[in-house]
């Protein structure tokens, strides 16, 4: 098992989408948004999910529907600190980790403001999501190649969120708390699945990374790594360090 999702193939709605497709997108949508919770028969959105195989609603409308539903709210919002539930908007609406103290405050601010509609239509209404999913794309975990205008410390936070669809993420405390409030860089931790440990100690990773180079004219060059799981927090931070770019991180071995 991987240490982490890599990016997904994203899950898009296409000119004469089949029923297929259609169910197919919204299936994604629930798991995607409800971070993996097992939605029964009786939980289901029935009019969204119809507005949306009517062409009445995007992908992106169907989304927001999910999102402020009660479903929704009774998983991350009543039983979770402000923290938790804004990380995990984070997580379900942009596929990223909050990069800092300053984007948690905002959406603080904006909740105890405006409402729990008008936190959630603020990511499906930002720039950044209509640069990556537009009208159409299922959101999706970005975690593997760098985000544009992102910081490089998001990248150890990302992967702090992102554990594979075989965990949920309902019950469980904030996560970066610390870290994003003292501006600390964040350790990737192995992954645990049920009682006993998966560990990845055994494994190796390849980063693929783009530099720049400075002489007469600014050059780009792609360059890829080897390393153990052991050398792998540090050999980010190094590449960090020195303006690397990672592009993707993938298990090989």
């Amino acid at each position: 098992m991987a240490l982490w999702i890599t990016d997904s193939d994203p899950i898009e709605l296409r000119p004469n989408a089949t029923d297929d497709d259609l169910q197919a997108i919204i299936r994604a949508v629930y798991r995607q948004v409800l971070g993996n919770a097992h939605v029964m028969e009786s939980e289901r959105l029935a009019s969204a999910e119809s507005y949306f195989k009517n062409g009445d609603i995007t992908v992106r409308g169907f989304v927001r529907a999910v999102a402020q539903s009660d479903r929704y709210r009774a998983l991350f919002f009543d039983n979770s600190y402000a923290y938790r539930y804004i990380e995990l908007n984070f997580k379900h609406l942009l596929g990223r980790a909050p990069q800092d103290q300053t984007e948690i405050a905002e959406h603080v601010q904006l909740y105890s403001s405006q409402g729990y509609e008008a936190e959630i239509d603020s990511y499906l209404n930002s720039e950044e999501y209509q640069l990556n999913f537009g009208e159409n794309i299922v959101p999706y975990y970005r975690g593997g190649a760098t985000i544009v205008g992102g910081k490089n410390v998001g990248f150890n936070r990302t992967f702090t969120l992102m554990r594979g669809y075989a965990t949920s993420d309902g019950g469980t405390p904030a996560k970066l708390i610390s870290d994003v409030a003292g501006n600390l860089p964040t350790k990737i931790k192995s992954l645990t699945c049920g009682s006993g440990a998966a560990s990845n100690r055994g494994k190796r990773f390849r980063i693929a990374i783009t530099k720049a180079s400075f002489g007469p004219r600014v050059t780009q060059s792609n360059t890829t790594f080897e390393v153990a799981y052991s050398q792998l927090s540090q050999k980010i931070q190094n590449i960090q360090k020195t303006g690397g770019k990672i592009l993707s991180i993938t298990e090989v071995a």
